[in-house]
């Protein structure tokens, strides 16, 4: 079954066109933003009556004598033109007994997280890891096809420089004899490059590791594997803790075809040579000084570069993959680049915006309490597996001083729950292309729009079918909503318009639209279990049915979050 909005927006279309036969323009039916005007605003009778130059409310009645109004209790005109619409009861109650339509099945990329091996995730990763993995559950949950891939930093004249470093100076690692850790790698890393910039001829070693590595040198291969298990293995742990699932697809992976895809770009025309380096000169991108601003493909030494990776990562999506979307979960600095590859790929003939949608999804800073860029007291970046053990920290001392009597075990599994949900929830809930500041003890309240906050809903309704006991489920199962309370109807009305707000952020890829959903959602249940008594009343069938309702897409949408409910607070 269609929304509600898309129902209204079919209505209006065909009255527009049986009423005013020569306006042809799309027609605009949102919801209302204020509940005493209604559920839905129909806000075209202004467009339209410039466009044909009528008077608006005049249009507003035309449109009105033709609209079909089955299955509306009130709609009037407002103002100059508008049209409120508000639905009988009955249509709601038959709305939340039908299933979330879904969209046709295609097949969705999303790219997130993607750090640089020998280097471990910091508090910079976080905003790409929870927003790339809701964004892959969101579209999973609309019944696409998703690949999540992690373009990791694999490949590069780093790597020769690192396992230069290791072969001379801690060989029993590459053999095997001796284990080490990530924090031990970023260490031989940086004295490596302090080496690299210090001493020529082991400059001139690491050039020739990386031409060996390039070359598929099997001991080369078998030192940089090494490496790259090293750092997948600190990576898991974090992506375990979170919840988030990546295939991962890194540089590497890209490296044989970018000859290729070079040899095509010049064969095609759309390489120029700047200063020795070949590059596509996209319109409408320019530098600072206002000069046109190149997409190097290729070095003047020879070497290819992160444009080149990215441009065969595009080429391949689309031609190998057949990828209908393809959205890219980066911090907003890069938003330029990504819009000059994209458009570099319709030059090349290999995207058709018809055919295959691109997004790139940026997002701002996490910034600290003093709201300048998060670091430790050190001065380092912080290390995002210290900042979610802190988060599930803190959410124990406050279970601790809430709730005495829980025993430990049970407090800590709440608490990693908690913890971890917090942090998802607050960065998921500010716009992404605002910075937001973090803090542990805003994000674990038990008020405002938090995670605390909706699960202290969702528990309670929890608790409302434990005082039922057996029968509660008997009773959902069997029972006929009947909305007669302004609480019910407006629980209900929020219940109904879940698909909608799905929609929206498939659309626009901005979670926080999920968020404010579900924290009016609480909201509005909370003035539900205030006004309206489920257990023993009369309504307690269908009341309990509308709870229970409200359980499943909180459910619902925290699975969308990546957001692990709790049964009790």
């Amino acid at each position: 079954m269609s929304t509600l909005l898309k129902n209204l927006e079919k209505r209006f279309s065909e009255a527009a066109k049986k009423s005013l036969p020569s306006f042809t323009s799309p027609i605009e039916v949102a919801q209302s933003t204020n509940d005493k005007f209604g559920h839905y605003q129909f806000n075209s009778s202004m467009k339209i009556a410039k466009e044909l130059g009528q008077n608006p409310r005049q249009i507003a009645e035309k449109i009105l004598g033709a609209l079909d109004q089955s299955g509306l209790e009130k709609v009037e005109i407002a103002g100059p033109g508008f049209i409120n619409i508000t639905f009988n009861k009955e249509t709601l109650e038959n709305q939340l007994s039908q299933p979330i339509e879904l969209p046709a099945r295609e097949k969705v990329i999303v790219e997130f997280s993607s750090p640089n091996v020998a280097k471990e995730l910091h508090v910079g990763h976080l905003r790409s890891t929870i927003i790339g993995e809701s964004l892959a559950r969101l579209f999973e949950f609309l019944g696409h096809d998703v690949i999540r891939l992690n373009h990791i930093g694999d490949w590069g004249t780093q790597f020769g420089m690192l396992i230069a470093f290791i072969k001379e100076n801690h060989p029993q690692t590459l053999s095997g004899k001796e284990e080490t850790d990530l924090p031990q790698l970023m260490k031989w890393y940086k004295e490596s490059k302090v080496r690299f910039d210090a001493d020529s001829d082991f400059k001139k070693r690491s050039q020739l590791q990386v031409v060996a590595l390039q070359s598929g040198d099997p001991e080369a291969l078998k030192a940089w594997e090494k490496i790259c298990d090293i750092s997948r293995k600190a990576y898991q742990e974090i992506y375990d803790l979170l919840q988030v699932t990546l295939e991962e697809r890194g540089e590497s992976f890209y490296n044989p075809m970018l000859k290729g895809v070079v040899e095509e770009l010049e064969k095609k025309g759309l390489v120029q040579l700047s200063d020795g380096a070949k590059c596509i000169f996209v319109e409408g991108f320019k530098n600072r000084e206002g000069d046109a601003l190149p997409l190097m493909v290729q070095k003047s030494d020879g070497a290819y570069n992160y444009d080149t990776t990215d441009m065969a990562a595009i080429k391949h999506r689309i031609d190998t993959v057949k990828a209908n979307r393809i959205i890219y979960v980066t911090d907003v600095g890069q938003q330029q680049h990504f819009f000059m590859v994209f458009k570099a790929a319709v030059m090349a003939g290999w995207l058709d915006p018809k055919k295959t949608r691109v997004d790139h999804v940026g997002f701002g800073l996490v910034l600290g309490p003093d709201g300048k860029k998060f670091k430790t007291r050190s001065g380092d970046t912080e290390k995002l597996i210290d900042l979610l053990n802190a988060g599930i920290e803190q959410a124990d001392k406050i279970l601790a001083e809430r709730s005495p009597e829980m025993n430990n075990e049970e407090r800590h599994k709440l608490a990693k729950a908690l913890g971890l949900s917090a942090i998802k929830y607050s960065d998921l809930s500010s716009h992404r292309m605002s910075d937001y500041a973090f803090s542990y003890d805003k994000m674990l309240r038990f008020e405002g729009n938090t995670a605390a906050f909706l699960m202290y809903s969702y528990v309670r309704i929890l608790g409302i079918k434990r005082k039922i006991g057996a029968r509660a489920d008997e009773l959902i199962k069997n029972a006929k909503l009947d909305l007669n309370h302004p609480s019910e109807i407006a629980l209900a009305l929020h219940l109904a318009r879940f698909s909608e707000t799905l929609k929206q952020v498939e659309e626009e890829l901005l979670p926080n639209r999920l968020t404010d959903y579900l924290y009016q959602l609480a909201e509005k249940f909370n003035a539900f279990f205030r006004d309206c008594r489920v257990e023993g009343s009369p309504e307690e069938a269908s009341r309990l049915k509308l709870a229970d309702l409200t359980l499943k897409t909180m459910r619902e949408g925290f699975h969308i979050l990546g957001i692990e409910p709790v049964e009790r607070m």
